[in-house]
């Protein structure tokens, strides 16, 4: 789905990931963006400390985007999202969206999209999988005015900078029962009851996306 979003852009265009970590997401969308003539901004803080890595991770993301090739393509913005958008002046053609994933940076990541171009494509990592984005998804797409909730794949989903109809928001509700689930095995894990959870088809000891 990132392949195919980029490879959609045309020459001139701008790519802004939010939340890079190692870079495998941005090789893949600097490679399709690299040939259409399209280029990528990759916002991460890199903050410090086990849970994220910091420096070290840093050092792999620029290391992996130069091995492929990519640092004439991928241009690094070693930020928080939330505070680079406050200075943010130029237009965008694609939104990836996959930084922390709380309901209040998520919707704020989401506010990104005022510098998207009409019909623009914002695509969103652990839609209908991570509890915080999807409450963000509930209030902004299916309780708002700006967002189509157009497909995914697992749990990336694809939204549009257009008005929904009720169709459009009949769709994220359809979403919701596999949201649920994906929910209910997170907590069997936790509770240790992976036997229960390989009742709902999930036969693996880690999270579902």
């Amino acid at each position: 789905m990132l392949w195919d979003a980029a490879l959609r852009l045309g020459p001139g265009a701008r790519v802004v990931e939010i939340g890079s970590h190692q870079g495998r997401s941005t090789t893949v969308l600097g490679i399709a963006a690299r040939s259409v003539g399209a280029t990528v901004v990759a916002v991460d803080p890199f903050v410090e400390g086990k849970l994220f890595g910091g420096t070290p991770t840093r050092q792999r993301f620029e290391k992996n985007v130069a091995a492929a090739g990519l640092s004439d393509v991928v241009e690094l913005e070693a930020e928080y999202s939330t505070r680079l958008r406050r200075r943010w002046d130029k237009r965008i053609d694609l939104l990836y969206i996959d930084g922390k994933h709380d309901y209040w940076t998520y919707t704020d990541d989401m506010r990104w999209s005022a510098f998207l171009v009409p019909n623009g494509e914002i695509l969103v990592h652990d839609a209908f999988s991570s509890i915080g984005v999807t409450l963000g998804v509930i209030a902004k797409v299916l309780c708002g005015n700006r967002y189509v909730y157009v497909d995914r794949a697992g749990s990336l989903a694809r939204f549009r900078l257009a008005q929904p109809s009720w169709a459009d928001r009949r769709r994220v509700l359809a979403e919701m029962p596999w949201f649920l689930r994906n929910v209910g095995i997170k907590v069997l894990l936790r509770l240790r009851l992976r036997s229960v959870a390989r009742m709902f088809g999930h036969d693996s000891p880690y999270d579902p996306y």
